[in-house]
């Protein structure tokens, strides 16, 4: 880890306890992240920087958990199990604040290009985008005007719809590494469908991150086509 590296994960770290810190006070925090009282209060208004160990065990552990819970708190199911997450998606700076807690908690290799598809996935994927210093790019059901040539892949659902996604060919070349996002894991279908994408690219995963996994079929149907990590921030349903 270079000195730059160190220095946004200290950052990530003060900006986790900030957001941990706002319903407690010190001593609260201090139980809850078993941390002295005195140097909390020094990282969260700024004065000085978290060890590169203290700032990965908070980031890691403490901020896994954190962020799950506030994720939890924002998402609404309804009778028939669909969720609402609108109001995670739509928070920048809340993704910003994921992208470092699921880098170190998931242990994805760094990726040259982050990979969604459109659109709800594509604000986590700005945000992991960032945090790697990689590209995002999105595929879309439907191919964009003055674009010459396109990877495309399509599947049959089980209700008989036929679903396809293109990808600008040039959005991934040969050999790069790929981190497959989304922001929620149903059935673990269109995760299939970005996967086959990076392979007919001829890239490499390093890892499927989903925000919020709905059951576990989704993520065990992602584990058995790649051999890379797979995970989600949290479960519901």
């Amino acid at each position: 880890m270079n000195r730059a590296e160190k220095a946004t994960l200290q950052l990530k770290a003060v900006a986790v306890l900030r957001m941990l810190k706002e319903p407690r006070t010190y001593d609260e925090l201090a139980e809850l992240t078993d941390l002295p009282a005195g140097d909390l209060n020094r990282y969260v208004n700024g004065h000085v920087l978290p060890s590169v160990d203290r700032a990965r065990r908070v980031v890691g552990d403490l901020g896994r958990e954190a962020l799950a819970q506030e994720i939890e708190s924002r998402i609404a199911t309804d009778a028939e199990g669909y969720v609402d997450n609108s109001a995670v998606v739509f928070d920048q700076s809340l993704l910003d604040l994921v992208a470092p807690v699921a880098a170190e908690a998931l242990g994805f290799d760094r990726p040259d290009v982050v990979l969604t598809a459109a659109t709800d996935g594509i604000t986590l994927a700005a945000a992991m985008a960032s945090h790697y210093g990689a590209r995002a790019a999105y595929a879309k059901k439907r191919k964009e005007t003055a674009v010459e040539e396109f990877i495309e892949s399509r599947q049959r659902l089980q209700s008989g719809i036929e679903l396809t996604y293109y990808l600008p060919r040039a959005a991934v070349a040969p050999g790069e590494s790929v981190l497959v996002v989304d922001d929620l894991i149903r059935s673990g279908e269109t995760q299939e469908l970005l996967l086959d994408i990076v392979d007919r690219a001829d890239a490499n995963v390093v890892g499927v991150f989903a925000l919020i996994a709905a059951g576990d079929r989704g993520i065990e149907r992602a584990r058995g086509l790649t051999d890379a990590p797979v995970g989600a921030l949290t479960t519901v349903g």
